[in-house]
């Protein structure tokens, strides 16, 4: 039995269904939006309720946007003839975090997972190609999470692609800061596959 009231219960349950958020989390979040003014909570629903009517999916790359074409792709600086493949917004995000990329992108919506039922039409592939046989990039870059389903979906797409681009691959390696004694050893093989040369 719970020892909240039960509309704190009920908002704590709403908060423990976010990814990452556990019972005590949840209970800080709660707790901590009830001690605020009526003027801050309203004002933190309604940009709740608005990102979710007002966020689509860019029409060119399948980004989060309120516009029918995001920023990235609107942007006249970014480089046409690079295009990195990601599997959702947060990879991309996670790509535009580092700095170094400065091409566009194409979100597939997920991976290819056979056993969940999702197969190559259930994400953004068809328009994938489209976009590659009308825009014609020198490089498709896959910047795929390092998983068995990452690894199907990149050799799915190399195997289609190949014939239009040069399409690389992002290299694995080990993290900064990390003892090689405690490496996984598919992570050791896959730093030892992307050493590059020592300037």
């Amino acid at each position: 039995m719970s020892s909240f009231t039960r509309p704190l219960a009920r908002l704590i349950e709403q908060f423990e269904r976010l990814p990452g958020i556990g019972p005590r989390t949840a209970q800080r979040l709660a707790l901590h939006l009830l001690r605020q003014p009526d003027d801050q909570v309203r004002g933190f629903a309604d940009a709740l309720l608005n990102a979710k009517r007002q966020v689509g999916q860019c029409q060119q790359c399948f980004h989060l946007s309120a516009e029918p074409i995001c920023e990235i792709c609107r942007n006249p600086e970014r480089l046409s003839n690079q295009l990195c493949i990601v599997a959702d917004s947060r990879d991309l995000l996670a790509m535009e975090r580092s700095r170094e990329f400065r091409g566009l992108y194409h979100v597939l919506g997920g991976l290819i997972s056979p056993m969940d039922g999702i197969g190559p039409e259930a994400l953004q592939i068809q328009s994938l190609l489209e976009r590659v046989t009308e825009r014609s990039p020198t490089e498709v870059i896959l910047a795929l999470t390092p998983s068995v389903e990452g690894d199907t979906t990149s050799l799915y797409l190399a195997r289609l692609l190949k014939p239009f681009c040069r399409v690389t691959r992002i290299a694995y390696g080990l993290p900064v800061g990390s003892e090689l004694e405690f490496v996984d050893d598919i992570t050791l093989a896959r730093a030892l596959e992307g050493r590059r040369p020592v300037a």
